[in-house]
């Protein structure tokens, strides 16, 4: 059924039709409206039957999500930013374990100074973590990938984030196709978990492993990672054919056939790309788009596949490793070894900055024209930069790096105004 709605509230909602056993929550900018749309169906009896637990932190909801799974239960949380990185340690638990929990995580930059708006920095940091991670470009694809991504842990008996953009997609009302329940019901079977507490065969797990074992046990996890490069494709496939409507896979290709430049990008911002694209291709440009949907496991043939023909790549993304540069690039690198083609990385929309079409069409005529800088920053506002680099060397007590650059981004304060005739004399 197709309604009018916000993305969180969809999400709500698939996660609902997948009939899960239990539900952690710890609310947190922008993932807050999911957990309290499951909540109040919970509470409602429209979702039934399902334990709700509000928990003390972000650690404890991954805890419990442990715990239930363990225990035999369809588990399911959501997280952002520091809740995630609140919660480390427990999902590498979760990964070790082998068990098949669902999060969203709605992704969200990562602090100090505090910024509640979208980039893809949170997740980026998990890339190790040996959860599986899927990224929606869209609300409707974040609904559709929740209901793959269950059927998926459980297949391989391994946990999953479903990443969708915070705020350009949770807290957007658009139209969406919502399942119904006997649709879901045909595509994913009910929880058949592979491992399983039982009072009657008591064992215990997550206890010591020594060097004896513990490779091996690592390898098992890559080893299923690699499993799911197949699977991945094929509950695609199977939704498509179930729903009517092609969601997920490995990778999307948009106009990539004769493009001699390919932009790679995940999540939200690939809407704004594909406007970009079609908009140069009016004008004769060969470019073309790869949106990467399976972050991990990292589809290196697919990307390989995709890219091999192009003169040159251009990796658009939304986090980047400080002091090295991309971190998205080096995957496709990697997919690319032995190619002779020019890489681009280029950052961009970093704690929420806009991305916009005028920018990405600046940007791509100098990749176009091989003028791009190998690492670049799109929209860096260069002068306030210069500036607190500035100020550092010519004072030692140069102040809180953020808050001068919010006073040059606002105006002169008294004391920029000492620090900039500092600079002068300096």
């Amino acid at each position: 059924m197709i309604s009018q709605m916000e993305g969180s509230q969809a999400v709500a909602q698939s996660v609902a039709l997948c009939r899960p056993d239990v539900i952690c929550a710890y609310p947190i900018s922008p993932q807050t409206h999911i957990v309290e749309g499951l909540g109040a169906m919970v509470k409602g009896g429209t979702l039934t039957p399902c334990e709700f637990l509000n928990v003390e932190s972000e650690f404890a909801a991954m805890s419990v999500a442990i715990g239930a799974s363990a225990a035999g239960a369809r588990a399911y949380t959501a997280t952002a930013s520091q809740g995630l990185l609140y919660m480390v340690e427990a999902i590498y638990n979760a990964s070790g374990l082998g068990l098949p929990i669902v999060m969203t995580v709605a992704n969200r930059a990562i602090g100090a100074p505090i910024n509640i708006w979208n980039d893809h920095s949170d997740s980026m940091s998990q890339r190790d973590c040996g959860w599986l991670q899927l990224f929606a470009e869209s609300n409707q694809e974040a609904v559709d990938l929740h209901i793959q991504a269950f059927r998926l842990a459980e297949e391989l008996s391994m946990p999953v984030m479903v990443c969708m953009d915070g705020f350009i997609l949770t807290h957007a009302y658009e139209q969406i196709d919502i399942p119904t329940q006997a649709q879901v019901d045909s595509f994913l079977p009910p929880y058949e978990p592979r491992q399983v507490l039982d009072p009657a065969e008591p064992v215990s797990i997550g206890a010591m492993v020594g060097p004896e074992a513990f490779m091996e046990v690592r390898y098992i996890a890559h080893a299923k990672q690699t499993m799911a490069l197949d699977l991945i494709p094929g509950i695609a496939a199977d939704f498509a054919r179930t729903f009517g409507r092609e969601a997920g896979g490995l990778v999307r290709r948009y106009r990539c056939d004769d493009a001699e430049t390919i932009v790679v990008a995940l999540g939200s911002v690939v809407g704004t790309l594909e406007e970009t694209v079609d908009a140069l291709r009016a004008k004769g440009e060969k470019i073309g788009l790869l949106s990467i949907r399976s972050y991990r496991p990292f589809p290196l043939a697919a990307v390989r596949a995709a890219l091999k023909d192009a003169k040159r790549v251009v990796v658009l993304e939304k986090s980047f490793s400080v002091g090295l540069g991309g971190v998205v690039s080096a995957d496709v690198r990697m997919a690319l070894s032995g190619l002779h083609l020019r890489g681009y990385t280029v950052v961009a929309g970093l704690g929420g900055r806009p991305i916009t079409q005028a920018a990405l069409t600046r940007m791509l005529a100098e990749a176009v024209a091989d003028t791009l800088e190998p690492l670049t920053f799109l929209d860096l506002n260069h002068d306030i930069v210069n500036r607190q680099l500035a100020r550092e060397a010519a004072t030692r007590r140069s102040g809180p790096i953020a808050e001068n650059l919010l006073r040059d981004v606002g105006g002169k304060s008294p004391r920029t105004e000492t620090a900039d005739k500092t600079e002068v004399t300096a």
